[in-house]
């Protein structure tokens, strides 16, 4: 999985919260907790349809949030 453009991943937000986002693999995760949303990454191209997207348990979220976020 190649990572996003930065300035590209800098701009994007959750459609759902207006979160930022976190590239996980071929995945962008919301950053909001209440929320948790996870969208697919399609041949480099962010599936931005809430629809399409999907809810993480609150386990895995912070697992990614752990991963990826300094706190």
């Amino acid at each position: 999985s190649k990572p996003l453009d930065p300035e590209f991943l800098a701009i994007l937000v959750c459609p759902l919260s207006h979160a930022p986002l976190v590239q996980d693999g071929d995945t962008l995760v919301s950053t909001d907790a209440k929320t948790r949303r996870r969208y697919k990454i399609v041949e480099g191209i962010p599936n931005m349809l809430i629809d399409e997207s999907e809810e993480l348990s609150e386990s895995e979220w912070k697992q990614i949030m752990d991963r990826h976020l300094k706190t």
